[in-house]
């Protein structure tokens, strides 16, 4: 529905005429247009018919009435003063209709209430948003074995659009015909919903093809309720909400930046797997009735990985098995000798003798995927050692540069130095975040991109901070072992886990500092010439003497209980 002709039931209601409800519907060019509106679904057919005269100072002054008889026809349709780019009614925050105060007791009061709220008052804010019509859409909706596929370019008329949809399958000779079909038609953008993996063939080709391709959410596409469900109508759903600029666009990096977490995803997984074997051995020997667990901090350390050796081999002596172990231990001989006494069974030892070669070919493969890491590392862009003051990258200094003495450090260096990350966690940040400074605008958007940031919850008078949702579980839990691990240093990052710990609990505090370490990470990131520096345990330490006497009387308290701090006056002769 554009321009000022109305769809009704296969007819046409002109401008000035009378419609079906008995209204009459408001006439002037450019009145109906629904560009950016989405559909309301009611249940029956009715018409909106506000309860005041256009223009006449109701609570929708301005607004157009029309009857329809289809779900897909209801719109509010605000008409413009002459001259003015802001329909009537329309003031404040992107658009949203003025509300008039109802309640005034004068014709004054009144008066002062209708023109505060239809300027908006010294509280108004004012936004303006770039708005980008796709002239040239398509769309795919992603099944394993196939796609329906969408266009929509324009028609035979200003007011039409062509519409078209088929089926292509979904096979590489098959997917690259339909890009080049695409290429030729002048697509603008091309939107995927991310289904399962089975997007990226057509992710891949498209890039490939040099199309402008978006992979969208399905959560941000899901039909209205009410409506029928199949592909056909899902694809023209998603050509239409993409023509229309209503889409937000999913984080895929560029290639190098793939391969790179291809590798760190497939290290996470094989150290999950190396832990649930090791989780099974422990289960073994509590099968066996021996508790060395409850003895030794590592059950696969140096000490531990003697005994589990020694019992596989066939060793049963509790005192030849304690014997085997480190002096530094903190249990005693008696203790482990204790501990070593069971039932250990030959069927035991098989199962263990499985695990422990199970865990010696992950720990193999480990650390050829960590090479392997490493060379990916220096094929990603933005990740090389640049000096500064001379603009050179690579590691080296130019001739008379003024830096000569400084080391330069790469990427993944600059990120090693954050309390806690260590070079593995590292790589996960760089290939979980990429390296092109323009995917997020500022550092908060990275950490809310990560789902470390709490949503906002506001309704009237209330607001309050919702959770923060599952996010990219990658890089969440690399910096969540680096929040663990900078919690028991002496450093900003530990006291500020430590301060909020004691406050709101352990898990808001690990949310919190690891929040922290990703802003950190995206500053050093979008500048190669940022160091990180440690700030102290006292930074954010209150640093007004009253503070910092109420907070040492309130400890000393909390470890006396029943006694009270009362400072008193020491007198001259104290000084």
């Amino acid at each position: 529905m554009t321009g000022s002709r109305v769809a009704d039931a296969g007819r046409v209601v002109q401008p000035g005429s009378r419609t079906g409800c008995g209204e009459q519907v408001a006439g002037g060019a450019g009145l109906l247009d629904d560009r950016g509106v989405l559909p309301v679904t009611p249940y029956g057919a009715w018409c909106f018919v506000p309860a005041k005269q256009s223009g006449a100072g109701g609570d929708h002054a301005g607004w157009g009435t029309a009857a329809f008889e289809h779900a897909d026809q209801i719109r509010l349709f605000p008409r413009r003063s002459p001259g003015s780019l802001v329909p009537a009614g329309f003031q404040g925050k992107r658009g949203g209709v003025t509300a008039k105060n109802k309640d005034a007791k004068t014709d004054t009061d009144g008066k002062s209430a209708g023109a505060a709220a239809e300027h908006g008052g010294d509280g108004a804010e004012v936004a303006e948003d770039r708005v980008q019509v796709v002239t040239y859409a398509a769309a795919i909706d992603v099944a394993k074995g196939f796609g329906m596929v969408c266009t929509r370019v324009p028609g035979s008329r200003p007011d039409r659009r062509r519409q078209k949809v088929w089926r292509v399958e979904a096979t590489c000779a098959e997917v690259t015909a339909l890009m080049d079909h695409l290429r030729c038609e002048g697509i603008q953008r091309l939107v995927l919903e991310s289904t399962s993996d089975y997007w990226r063939i057509w992710y891949y080709l498209a890039e490939a093809a040099g199309l402008e391709v978006w992979l969208v959410n399905a959560r941000d596409v899901k039909h209205l309720p009410g409506r029928g469900k199949s592909d056909r109508a899902d694809c023209v759903w998603h050509c239409k909400l993409n023509e229309r600029g209503m889409l937000r666009r999913s984080f895929v990096p560029p290639e190098p930046v793939r391969d790179l977490r291809a590798l760190t995803r497939t290290r996470a997984r094989l150290a999950q797997d190396q832990v649930r074997h090791q989780n099974r051995v422990e289960k073994i020997l509590e099968d066996a009735l021996l508790k060395i667990s409850v003895v030794i901090s590592d059950l696969f350390g140096a000490s531990g990985r003697r005994f589990l050796d020694a019992l596989v081999a066939g060793e049963r002596s509790p005192k030849a098995l304690a014997a085997l172990g480190d002096t530094r231990l903190k249990a005693t001989r008696q203790e482990l000798e204790d501990a070593l006494t069971g039932r250990f069974r030959d069927i035991h030892a098989f199962e263990i003798s499985t695990h422990l070669r199970l865990i010696d070919a992950i720990n193999d493969e480990i650390t050829r995927l960590d090479e392997k890491i490493e060379q990916q590392l220096a094929l990603v862009p933005r990740t090389a050692p640049a000096c500064t003051a001379c603009g050179l990258a690579g590691g080296g200094h130019a001739p008379g540069c003024a830096d000569q003495e400084v080391p330069l450090l790469g990427l993944a260096g600059r990120l090693d130095e954050i309390t806690g990350i260590g070079e593995c966690n590292a790589a996960v940040v760089i290939a979980e975040l990429g390296t092109d400074p323009s995917t997020f605008p500022t550092p908060g958007h990275a950490a809310a991109w990560a789902r470390l940031t709490p949503r906002t919850m506001q309704s009237g008078e209330t607001a309050r901070p919702g959770r923060t949702g599952k996010g990219n579980r990658y890089i969440r839990g690399a910096l969540g072992q680096a929040a663990m691990t900078a919690a028991k240093t002496d450093t900003r990052l530990g006291a500020m886990y430590r301060r909020i710990a004691r406050k709101r609990g352990k898990q808001k505090a690990i949310v919190a500092v690891s929040r922290i370490i990703c802003e950190i990470a995206w500053i050093l990131i979008c500048d190669p010439g940022a160091r990180y520096q440690e700030l102290g345990p006292d930074y954010c330490s209150p640093r007004s003497p009253a503070r910092q006497t109420r907070d040492k009387i309130r400890d000393i308290e909390r470890l006396n209980p029943g006694k009270k701090v009362i400072l008193v006056d020491a007198g001259p002769e104290a000084a």
